[in-house]
């Protein structure tokens, strides 16, 4: 392991809970839900970029990252996902997304002895691995970060979040996006990394869960709905809390999708940890620089809320959603820039890699800290390179980073004249 992991003892693992003031967070409340219901959210571009994921564009933009091929494997990677989120919208359902995710089969009642809590830990942990998690970790069940609510997107309001209290264990599950693809955003194909990670991960919990039901105890998976999945991925032990909102973990950085199972199948707590993230977060601001919409806080952690999309009575490092959503909305895609420009986003299989960790969780983080931003990593590479038998890819057939503004529209990228096909 490159990054001298250790226990964070603190309460709430870098977040201070003002609990006079904190309120618990409806989906209702979440921007993309917004999006529907809101006017001060909602747009055409909200709605097309929506439409988007559904149909294919009657034309396309003339950028790089943003062809046709690119939306077309974007939207073919979220397909796993989708397929579940609409198999039961006919019920008011969308599983993975404001409910649960429900393909499962019955099995029996009758609980098998699974021994201790760090057998069965080691045991669910070995499983999850097996059918394809890339991270996996156990956390208490707290009701502050299981959602008021969910949002109904038929009836366009709040509906019940009904989550047995006797599931007091949360296993929670990473997937790793593909780095190649991430390296390209702000793109479509960049997108498609995302939906990847999405459709994979749901897939990884259903099998889990099914299992875990096959020993006689229930669960519950869940993607973006039910609950909150940053503070419990901290909490499990898989990464610490970003200055992107993002959580960072040793492996992949935040180059990570996170779902999630509730469970009352006994398993041991894994713990918080800490590996230099937030003394290296007071110090970089690349995401912040780097934010297209200026979303990320170049500031001190603080309690302040940008938007009903935050969450009240936290002292943390929030991003502004309105903020970001705006800008997804504009290029018609989701974005990923601050998970490529932070520096904890590399392969750390690489020995290179690994010293830079160790110089990153020590004294010498500022020279780490300069040595990433000397180097280059980070900077967009063209997405025609990712694409083998393009013939505008580089002559060398390899990834070069190009220089863009981030604070405009993608490169190369006019508005196209005409628009998206509708719903």
């Amino acid at each position: 392991m490159s990054f001298r992991i250790r226990p964070d003892g603190r309460p709430d693992a870098g977040w201070r809970v003002d609990t006079d003031r904190f309120e618990r967070f409806s989906q209702v409340d979440d921007v993309f839900n917004r999006s529907w219901w809101d006017e001060t959210v909602r747009s055409p571009e909200t709605e097309r970029f929506f439409q988007s994921y559904r149909r294919p564009l009657e034309t396309w933009r003339k950028a790089r990252g943003f062809r046709r091929k690119d939306y077309a494997l974007r939207n073919a990677s979220w397909h796993g996902a989708d397929i579940f989120a609409e198999l039961k919208e006919a019920e008011g359902r969308r599983d993975g997304f404001l409910d649960p995710l429900s393909a499962l089969r019955e099995a029996s009642d009758e609980k098998e002895d699974v021994g201790s809590p760090e057998d069965a830990a080691a045991e669910i942990k070995q499983v999850a691995l097996t059918f394809g998690a890339d991270l996996v970790g156990v956390a208490e069940s707290d009701r502050r970060w299981v959602y008021t609510e969910r949002y109904s997107l038929q009836q366009g309001k709040g509906k019940p979040n009904p989550l047995d209290e006797s599931l007091d264990r949360v296993i929670v599950l990473g997937q790793a996006m593909d780095a190649s693809m991430i390296a390209t955003a702000p793109s479509a194909l960049a997108g498609a990394a995302t939906g990847l990670g999405y459709s994979q991960d749901a897939i990884v919990l259903l099998a889990l869960s099914q299992y875990i039901r096959n020993l006689g105890y229930q669960a519950v998976p869940t993607l973006n709905d039910t609950a909150l999945a940053i503070p419990y991925a901290i909490k499990a032990g898989l990464g610490e809390y970003g200055r992107h909102g993002l959580v960072i973990t040793p492996e992949h950085g935040s180059n990570v999708r996170f779902g999630k199972i509730f469970t009352d199948l006994p398993l041991a707590l894994d713990q918080p940890i800490r590996f230099g993230v937030e003394e290296m977060c007071n110090l970089c601001r690349a995401c912040s620089t780097a934010c297209p919409a200026s979303a990320i806080p170049a500031s001190e952690p603080s309690a302040e809320i940008h938007n009903r999309s935050n969450i009240v009575g936290i002292e943390k490092w929030s991003v502004d959603g309105e903020a970001c959503f705006d800008y997804w909305a504009k290029i018609n895609s989701d974005c990923s820039v601050c998970i490529r420009v932070c520096p904890y986003t590399r392969d750390f299989s690489q020995r290179r890699n690994k010293v830079w960790a160790r110089l990153a969780d020590s004294r010498l983080r500022r020279l780490a800290l300069w040595l990433d931003r000397r180097s280059g990593r980070g900077g967009r590479v063209s997405p025609i390179d990712w694409w083998p038998s393009s013939s505008e890819a580089s002559s060398s057939g390899k990834s070069t980073p190009v220089q863009v503004s981030l604070r405009s529209s993608p490169p190369d990228s006019s508005p196209s004249s005409s628009t998206p096909s509708a719903l």
